[in-house]
C-alpha cells in the first residue's frame, strides 16, 4: 500500500480550518471582526460600531424556536427596548447559500418586516463565515458586546428551553439581564449559557 504525504501547507491550512469551524467565542473574549452584507444590500461592519454596546442575534425564519421569540413579539421587544437605549441590535442569519433554507435578501427583509422586527440590520451571512468565527450553534444563539469589543455574554436568549410561544412571557430572559448590568456599570452574571434551538445551517 503506498501513502500519500500531504504537503504541509495543506496539511497545516487543513488543521486550522477544522480548528476554525469548532471555534466556539466565549465571555471575555475579544468579539471576532466581521463585514456583512445587509438585506439592503450595505456593508456592515462590527468595528463602525465600537464604542456601543451590540448584540448579535443569530436567526433563521425556519426555525420553530426562532419563530417562538417572534410569534411571541419577545425579540422585537427586546429589539425596540434595547435600540431605544442607544444598543445596536445585528440580527445575522448564517444559513449558507447552497442550504435548502436560505433566504434571498428580499425573503429575510419581508420576513423580519412582517414580524414588526426592529433590528438595527439583518445581516446575510451567505458563506457562513461569520457563523463559524463566532462558532454560532442555534438559532437563536445570542451575543452581547461591550464599547471595547469585548463578548460579555454568550449563550442562550432566556432559560425556557421550548419552542412553545407561551413561555417566552415566564422566561428570565439572559440577554436583557446582561444588558441590564452592563449598562449600569456592574459585571455581569451570568456571562454564559448553553444556547438552545435549531442548528445553524452550515
Amino acid at each position: 500500500m503506498r501513502l500519500r504525504l500531504v504537503p504541509s501547507g495543506v496539511a497545516m491550512s487543513l488543521l486550522f480550518a477544522a480548528g476554525a469551524a469548532a471555534a466556539v467565542v466565549v465571555a471575555g473574549a475579544a468579539a471576532p471582526g466581521f463585514t456583512i452584507t445587509d438585506t439592503a444590500g450595505k456593508s456592515v461592519r462590527l468595528a463602525d460600531y465600537k464604542g456601543k454596546y451590540v448584540v448579535l442575534e443569530w436567526t433563521n425564519p425556519e426555525c420553530p424556536f426562532v419563530r417562538k421569540h417572534y410569534s411571541s413579539g419577545n425579540m422585537q421587544s427586546l429589539q425596540k427596548e434595547w435600540g431605544g437605549r442607544d444598543v445596536v441590535w445585528l440580527a445575522i442569519n448564517s444559513t449558507n447559500a447552497g442550504h435548502s433554507e436560505f433566504k434571498t435578501p428580499r425573503e429575510m427583509s419581508d420576513w423580519m418586516q412582517a414580524q414588526g422586527a426592529a433590528p438595527a440590520a439583518t445581516l446575510l451571512d451567505s458563506t457562513s463565515a461569520t457563523g463559524r468565527s463566532y462558532g454560532a450553534k442555534t438559532t437563536p444563539h445570542m451575543f452581547v458586546v461591550d464599547p471595547v469589543g469585548r463578548v460579555i455574554y454568550a449563550g442562550a436568549i432566556d432559560d425556557k428551553r421550548s419552542a412553545n410561544p407561551a413561555d417566552a412571557k415566564s422566561a428570565h430572559n439572559y440577554v436583557r439581564a446582561a444588558l441590564t448590568e452592563a449598562t449600569a456599570g456592574k459585571p455581569v452574571t451570568v456571562a454564559s449559557t448553553t444556547p438552545y434551538g435549531c442548528s445553524v445551517k452550515y
